[in-house]
């Protein structure tokens, strides 16, 4: 079969997609297959011989990492023109959040609490994307982490699999789209499966050890939500899992993922990490590590070549059977059918909008403004009014960094197009309202303070001073852990100059990470967390600064007072020994030669105690929230039915604002140990001052099963308790029963 009849059985509409692959996987010859397997890296701005050759001899089956538009034509023109069989390309590229419209990292999206947002987020990146003739993202990164020290917590949707799995499938909406086949549509990739967040230490690419009724309960759920959305592939992770790295984890692939989920999308590995199995110890050469991960179902190998060099031995050595490999390229050959890129393989940039258009930086605006989570509001410092304003001192690393702003993960990115805090404070109030700007320290690592002077000055002669620091982009993302997640360098210590001058200090806070800032609460008086918050942050902190919009972000991931308290997450089991405030003894107070007995003798750290710096799913906004009567629409329910929890929200303050509604319900007893809160519903509702809303949760007794220690998902009869609330702290609590 050559490339032309290819194209042609490709394009016949009578024959389904099923037909068409069996079609051209029966004039494939060995070669071909394995090179369909084959993922390979460009050359950055030009084709290697190599890589040309390769793909005429139909011995790749993607490429990875080439944005240029013409490239990828020319790329495809190989595939297509110069290959035997004429298979497309696919076109792959880490699209993690944004394009050349870079929105806040996946973290700060999870703030927003918003899947429509954070799907609109996706729809622009893939239209960007797809633009430059891209057709496979790798994202969304959906590991549960629960350890900030980890740097790829920025990429992550943070600690809950609820929440996890309600972003996560959004954003494969936004990629793919309702049409897989439509031109503005990319493949989305579920990573890293599995496990990946737990890695020890909070260092990348360490080992997780995870029991499996934690597996199943936490880490796995939102993979599961994503695979019943239709998420087109999966990426296997770097780390060993149990002590059987991911990639060879067949566990995970076979028995999880194809038969218990009947998963038929493709599997990528990561980076090399096929090869990387003989370094974890599980194999002893690239020969074994391939017959591993293809044994486990590994469909394509990115980057190294274990699989082009050593595949076909194995199957000529009876090792791997020529089924297997017609199963994994079936895979392949369907995604790319799905996508329509045998019908066009070609991308005309003149058939696409414009990138970094209104239409997308609005939606970049809105993200970032619903991203920013208020952690501190002492005496309504915020909004500030430029109308009682004569002057306000703008001072940091980060008040004018478009780089910065943009966070890791961003290849495509430009900080030319980045609005800053200091460009949009400027055209808000600049007209009427003087601002001092000071940046004060070269970077956030800065150890200097020689500027701080200036930076006391610029606050004295001002009404304000807004601070903007945290970390620089690279201190966060893949092999960017830490150990200390202080504010870097001498930012805390140009906090406490500027606050020194008795002046408004309001600190707004940018990182790819929570950070531990108790130290900073001491001094400001307000704080704004804005992550990461890319191409629109200056203007949607702006905004938010002076009021043009109230805070409404809420934490996705639990903050820690000290890293010592690490993990720390407030899905959490009781223990035989909960702490309490009364239990919980301060080590200051401790008098010499304690007896034991007195030290309260639950869980809690002597010099920290129980309860995190904020609690997941917290956030102020300048309305201010109050929760009230809250019920039951029944008591008692039989398994297989469903009640409805309410509750009524008023705003009691002066301000209108966007509130998130969450639901939290505890199992008091269950066949293995259970939490005690899961988030189990939020909503998103605006209220004006004064305005009363009744909301309402329909919870199923599905939505209540869990696995038990036989790793059979079950609900079980008995006492529940519900919360509904701003926060995992939610007082407000009723308790039903399910029975038999």
């Amino acid at each position: 079969m050559n490339s032309e009849t290819a194209q042609k059985l490709a394009a016949d509409g009578e024959l389904s997609v099923e037909s068409r692959v069996a079609e051209l996987l029966s004039s494939m010859g060995l070669d071909e297959k394995i090179g369909q397997m084959s993922q390979l890296q460009a050359g950055g701005g030009w084709i290697p011989e190599e890589l040309a050759n390769g793909i005429r001899r139909g011995r790749v089956g993607s490429v990875l990492n080439e944005p240029d538009v013409k490239i990828i034509n020319e790329l495809q023109r190989l595939a297509v023109e110069e290959s035997r069989l004429g298979i497309p390309l696919l076109i792959g590229r880490d699209v993690i959040h944004g394009f050349k419209t870079v929105f806040p990292i996946p973290l700060g999206q999870a703030a927003t609490w918003n899947p429509s947002v954070v799907e609109a987020g996706a729809r622009v990146s893939a239209e960007e994307a797809a633009r430059a003739g891209i057709n496979w993202t790798f994202a969304p990164m959906i590991d549960i982490t629960r350890d900030p020290r980890w740097g790829r917590i920025a990429e992550s949707l943070g600690e809950d699999p609820y929440l996890c799995s309600e972003l996560g499938t959004a954003m494969v909406r936004g990629f793919q789209s309702d049409d897989l086949s439509a031109p503005d549509a990319i493949a989305a990739c579920a990573k890293h499966f599995a496990g990946y967040g737990a890695a020890e230490g909070g260092r990348d690419y360490n080992t997780a050890n995870i029991p499996e009724n934690e597996m199943r309960n936490v880490y796995l759920r939102p993979f599961k939500a994503v695979a019943d959305a239709g998420v087109a592939t999966f990426m296997s992770a770097f780390c060993d899992l149990n002590g059987v790295p991911a990639t060879g984890n067949s566990w995970l692939m076979n028995q999880i993922l194809r038969q218990e989920w009947s998963y038929q999308g493709v599997v990528v590995s990561d980076w090399e990490s096929i090869v990387e199995m003989s370094v974890h110890g599980f194999t002893h050469d690239d020969e074994q590590a391939a017959y591993e991960a293809a044994m486990a179902g590994i469909d394509m190998e990115m980057a190294s070549s274990s699989y082009r060099d050593h595949l076909e031995d194995l199957v000529g050595e009876n090792k791997i059977t020529l089924e297997q490999i017609d199963r994994m390229v079936e895979r392949v050959l369907r995604l790319k059918f799905e996508l329509g890129l045998f019908e066009q393989p070609y991308t005309d940039p003149a058939q696409h909008p414009e990138p970094l258009n209104k239409a997308n930086l609005k939606v970049a605006k809105q993200a970032a403004m619903q991203s920013c989570v208020l952690l501190k509001n002492a005496q309504q410092t915020l909004p500030l009014i430029p109308t009682k304003l004569d002057a306000v001192a703008l001072i940091g690393p980060l008040a004018d960094d478009g780089y910065e702003q943009m966070g890791t993960w961003v290849f495509d990115g430009d900080a030319a197009n980045s609005v800053t805090c200091r460009q949009a404070i400027d055209e808000l109030i600049g007209h009427t309202v003087e601002i001092h700007h000071v940046k004060a320290l070269e970077t956030t690592r800065a150890a200097s303070e020689d500027n701080f002077a200036s930076a006391k000055s610029a606050a004295e002669k001002s009404d304000a001073a807004i601070i903007v620091v945290g970390e620089e982009a690279f201190m966060s993302g893949e092999a960017h852990s830490r150990a200390n997640i202080d504010l870097p360098g001498h930012q805390q210590a140009l906090i406490e100059a500027v606050a020194s001058t008795g002046k408004p200090v309001i600190v707004v806070i940018m990182a790819g990470r929570p950070l531990t800032i108790e130290a900073v609460l001491a001094h400001a008086d307000a704080v704004l967390y804005a992550w990461h918050p890319g191409t629109m942050g200056g203007p949607a902190i702006a905004d938010l600064l002076f009021g043009l919009e109230s805070p409404s972000g809420k934490l996705p991931v639990t903050f820690p007072r000290v890293v010592g308290q690490v993990p720390i997450h407030y899905a959490q089991k009781n223990t035989g020994r909960p702490a309490t405030e009364e239990s919980c003894v301060n080590i200051n107070e401790v008098p010499p030669r304690a007896p034991q007995t007195s030290l309260g003798m639950t869980s809690f750290h002597l010099d920290a105690g129980f309860k995190p710096l904020f609690p997941f799913g917290y956030g102020l906004s300048y309305g201010r929230f109050q929760y009230v009567k809250i019920t039951t629409s029944h008591h008692s329910i039989s398994l297989g039915q469903s009640l409805d929890i309410s509750a009524d929200v008023v705003n009691m303050g002066s301000h209108a604002g966007e509130e998130v509604v969450q639901l939290y319900i505890r199992d008091l007893v269950g066949n293995v140990t259970r939490p005690i809160k899961e988030l189990k519903g939020f909503r998103r509702i605006r209220l004006k001052p004064g305005e009363r809303q009744r909301i309402s949760f329909r919870v199923h007794t599905d939505d209540l099963a869990f696995y038990n220690r036989d790793m059979r998902l079950t609900t079980e009869p008995g006492q529940f308790h519900a919360w509904i609330g701003g926060s995992s702290d939610a007082p407000l609590w009723a308790e039903f029963e399910v029975h038999v």
